[in-house]
């Protein structure tokens, strides 16, 4: 039986999505798990695998269209199996369509008319000097040193996708910059003496620059508003000894290739996990009149990009070994920072945790990413007088806070949960076992 493949919501706030490539052309053999397509949303571009095995039967979506969510961009039928009653190619509703039944949010702003111009005439540089271009086409510019104010985009509303990219290196554009850089090469430093300070009155100053927001920051914007708004935070801080932490992880960085080395986080999240299944109800969820107590425990890790934030989701952390958590999180982070991960890298999250201990932070507190119950904010290792038997020494030391919902949790169970994470983070060879 012929299965409609629907565009996938891919984020809380996800409401369309620009198909950017096909990765199976009609009639082709579709495995299950088979990568359809590549879908590019506000934070990055999403790699849609097929849940059915067959042949792609039609595309009912084409390259470089934004669809709403829910909308069928493909169908997967049997071969040899006749499909009817299907929608033809070209027949799919506009994206500025809203989904039967769809009731609009009141904040949501209304959609803009659409241009009718072709894709290569449209400027991908606005009056204004700013280039519309995916964050996946702006590393590839990047990297290979293309001038985007110079192309044209064939994306939505001119918009530079990965394709124009590709396009501009076959056709030989020339880089903005004309002096090479050599991979790998040492450049000797100029040593010099600081510059003498000067000052003149009524010198030019720099004018004031206005920076539209980009999508991924309003959407950013706009939930954490709504968690600070709706939920009532209350914080939890301990500070952990992490000098058997730090022992520990050295011996086994010791043994490790440098492209396999475990990082602290990387036993925070193990510890996390651990620790979450003796306290359920913050491995939870609010629903309604309900608390949603999830079984499993789908660790979310917060990663730095270029413009905001993205949560990648280690499933079943209890679980695994952390050397595996270790592979993931590096892997799903790579992919985060080159605008391709995949659907199930950024679903189904239960708890998370934002560290800033690689930017020496000492401590900081995060805001609660709905629907889950609490967050974990984790600053740096650091060396730091502490008292030992009477004694002034040094030792490692490393401060966590918990951000909760007081409507499903309270302080006291908070304590329990950071004094049980503490037995994990001071004893690390636990998390070995």
């Amino acid at each position: 039986m012929a299965e409609i493949v629907a565009m996938p919501k891919l984020g809380f706030d996800m409401a369309e999505g620009t198909l950017v490539r096909w990765m199976i052309e009609e009639g082709g053999e579709v495995a299950k798990g088979a990568v359809l397509a590549e879908i590019e949303t506000d934070k990055a571009t999403v790699e849609v695998e097929s849940t059915a095995s067959g042949v792609l039967y039609r595309q009912l979506i084409a390259e470089g269209t934004a669809v709403p969510v829910g909308e069928p961009i493909a169908v997967i039928a049997a071969p040899g199996e006749e499909v009817k009653d299907l929608p033809a190619a070209g027949e799919v509703p506009a994206p500025e369509v809203k989904p039967t039944g769809v009731k609009e949010e009141k904040d949501t702003p209304p959609a803009a008319p659409v241009v009718e111009a072709k894709p290569e005439e449209m400027p991908a540089a606005a009056e204004s000097g700013i280039v519309k271009a995916s964050p996946l086409a702006r590393r590839m510019a990047e990297e290979y040193n293309l001038d985007l104010a110079k192309m044209s985009g064939s994306g939505p509303g001119g918009r530079i996708v990965k394709k124009d990219i590709e396009k501009a290196m076959e056709s030989g554009q020339k880089a903005t910059a004309e002096v090479p850089v050599t991979k790998g090469a040492v450049v000797e430093p100029v040593k010099s003496g600081p510059p003498t300070p000067t000052w003149i009155s009524g010198a030019p100053v720099p004018a004031d620059e206005r920076v539209p927001v980009d999508k991924l920051r309003a959407i950013i914007g706009k939930r954490m508003l709504e968690s600070r708004q709706q939920i009532p935070h209350f914080y939890v801080t301990s500070a952990y000894d992490a000098a058997n932490l730090m022992q520990v992880r050295g011996q086994i960085n010791r043994e490790l290739p440098e492209t396999a080395k475990i990082s602290v986080n990387d036993f925070v999240i193990k510890a996390i996990a651990l620790t979450l299944r003796q306290f359920p109800n913050l491995n939870a969820s609010l629903a309604e009149k309900e608390i949603l107590r999830h079984g499993h425990i789908n660790l979310g890790v917060a990663v730095a990009l270029d413009n905001g934030l993205m949560t990648v989701v280690v499933k079943d952390t209890d679980q695994k070994p952390l050397r595996v958590i270790s592979q993931e999180v590096r892997e799903m982070a790579a992919r985060a920072r080159e605008g391709k991960v995949r659907q199930d890298d950024i679903e189904g999250s239960t708890f998370s945790i934002s560290n800033l201990g690689m930017f020496d932070v000492e401590q900081f507190v995060a805001i609660i990413n709905p629907p889950e119950a609490a967050i974990l904010a984790v600053g740096s290792a650091q060396q730091v007088p502490v008292v030992q038997d009477g004694e002034v020494k040094v030792g490692w030391q490393m401060k966590a806070t918990l951000s909760a919902d007081h409507r499903v949790t309270d302080g006291a169970e908070a304590a329990r949960f950071m004094q049980a994470l503490g037995g994990f983070i001071e004893n690390p060879l636990r998390l070995l076992l």
